[in-house]
């Protein structure tokens, strides 16, 4: 290396990519090069033909094992669902309907805490498989098989805010990226021109408690961070479509990039810098791709029916379409899907929390269970029909579960206890029911697990060990299970 080289690139400086190709001689060409060569039709050469390459800026070089599937969709039940009227069947609250808890209480979140309180929904025996499922999710029902139940789930949090953050990141606060930004960061996203974490929301749908943070990408590039589409908003669709032509955007593009290469320079390849470059640069490829994606003009009648575009009820109609959509974005290869709660429905709780049901759960339920139960139903089955449930995760989960005991006269308080969650798509065993909640539904008692194991048990699936998934981050090696997680084999296929 010549003493000139060697003044500019000092040993141990850290430079961006940006930083060389902007010195190198037909840097962008050959950069552009790579870039076709890492595509699909390259690819990064697997270790073996059950190793499908990773996308071309993926933090991994290669999976840790060979994947079960390429993309998870997160349903996320804002509030709370009830385990014990839903997935977790007690005939033993039946008995005791009334009357004072036979076990001692822990502190709830009111603290206003009442009698035994039996399920107001009926549970049959659904699928080949017999898995009890309450008369809330009768769509939900008709794919029991398909269904790998948790009811053994614990989170160390009581209250909503907190719950949110745990659930999404590990951490009860701010400040620690969601999972969603841990696996696009991971694996990168299949498609250059949509994110790899995309939010969708649709109607009345708001940010949980705890707010954007719920989708930050932490410490982790700001690329990573949850994107979110409000699927359903002509304005947001009109905002992202470029305004005049095509080439007087390209060039106005080019011109700012030029500005942004210089700063990127001067601040001697800062990380942060780069990753708002990141940004734009999707958000400019996302102008073409964003409007196709959400016009839904293409899907079938029979689509539309069965996903419940058609419903009456504007609720069930929002969700239906960002279910859907999440259809539409993992074949399109974006990573990592979450969708979001609707929040007027009758009787419903909070804004953010529409499960929350402190008050007149029967009520409630139904009505949130009538908004998501034939959406989700008809997402599983279009999936699978579609030879993509195979390559595809979908994890439904709430923040905690309720007590089973009332709050007032019918409705249940917060329980971080014992409560239940399910996976179901690619890697899999459906009709499975892991772990136990005690006879009352109150604590869990057989297989207890944790946050950080449905973590693990995710990452697993998608190929990724997740203790070797790491960012060095204030002198600590971070990853999303923290130092714990085990993976839940008993439910794997």
């Amino acid at each position: 290396m010549s003493d000139d080289h060697r003044t500019r690139f000092p040993a141990g400086s850290k430079r961006s990519r940006r930083y060389f190709l902007e010195r190198c001689s037909n840097g962008f060409g050959a950069a552009a090069l790579t870039a076709m060569m890492h595509g699909q039709g390259f690819g990064n050469t697997p270790a073996s033909k059950a190793e499908p390459a990773l996308p071309a800026g993926a933090a991994m070089r290669r999976f840790h094992h060979a994947p079960k599937v390429k993309h998870v969709i997160f349903c996320y039940m804002s509030g709370g669902v009830s385990h014990v009227d839903s997935f977790d069947p007690k005939p033993k609250l039946e008995q005791l309907h009334g009357q004072p808890m036979p076990v001692q209480v822990e502190r709830t979140q009111f603290n206003r805490n009442g009698n035994v309180m039996a399920s107001p929904f009926k549970f049959t025996p659904r699928g080949d498989s017999g898995m009890p499922i309450s008369d809330l999710f009768p769509e939900i029902a008709s794919v029991a098989d398909e269904l790998a139940v948790v009811r053994s789930m614990t989170t160390p949090v009581n209250e909503h805010a907190q719950g949110n953050f745990v659930m999404h990141s590990g951490f009860p606060f701010m400040g620690h990226p969601s999972a969603g930004a841990w696996c696009s960061y991971g694996l990168g996203s299949e498609n250059e021109n949509l994110p790899g974490f995309v939010v969708l929301q649709s109607g009345s749908a708001i940010v949980p408690h705890g707010g954007l943070s719920l989708f930050s990408s932490g410490f982790l590039p700001a690329q990573h961070q949850g994107s979110i589409l409000k699927a359903d908003k002509v304005e947001a669709i009109r905002n992202i479509r470029p305004r005049g032509l095509q080439d007087d955007q390209q060039r106005r593009m080019e011109f700012a990039k030029s500005f942004d290469e210089q700063f990127l320079s001067d601040t001697g390849g800062d990380a942060q810098v780069e990753a708002a470059i990141e940004n734009y640069e999707t958000a400019f490829r996302m102008q073409t791709s964003v409007p196709e994606l959400c016009d839904i003009s293409g899907e079938s009648d029979l689509t539309r029916r069965q996903y419940g575009l058609d419903s009456s009820d504007p609720e069930k109609a929002a969700y239906a379409r960002q279910c859907l959509l999440a259809r539409r974005l993992v074949e399109r290869g974006v990573r990592f899907v979450e969708l979001s709660c609707l929040t007027k429905g009758i009787g419903a709780g909070g804004a953010a929390n529409p499960w929350d049901q402190h008050g007149d759960l029967e009520k409630g339920h139904r009505a949130m269970g009538f908004q998501v139960d034939q959406p989700i139903a008809a997402l599983i089955k279009d999936l699978r029909a579609r030879g993509l449930l195979e390559e595809t995760l979908i994890v439904w989960a709430g923040e905690f579960g309720r007590t089973p005991f009332s709050q007032g006269s019918n409705g249940r308080d917060h329980n971080p206890q014992g409560f239940s969650v399910w996976l179901a798509g690619g890697g899999v065993k459906g009709g499975t029911i892991y772990g136990a909640t005690d006879e009352l539904g109150y604590h869990a008692v057989e297989n207890a697990c944790t946050v950080y194991d449905l973590w693990a048990t995710v990452l697993h699936l998608l190929g990724v060990d997740h203790e070797k998934l790491t960012y060095r981050y204030s002198g600590r090696d971070m990853r999303l299970t923290d130092v714990f997680g085990n993976v839940l084999t008993d439910i794997l296929s």
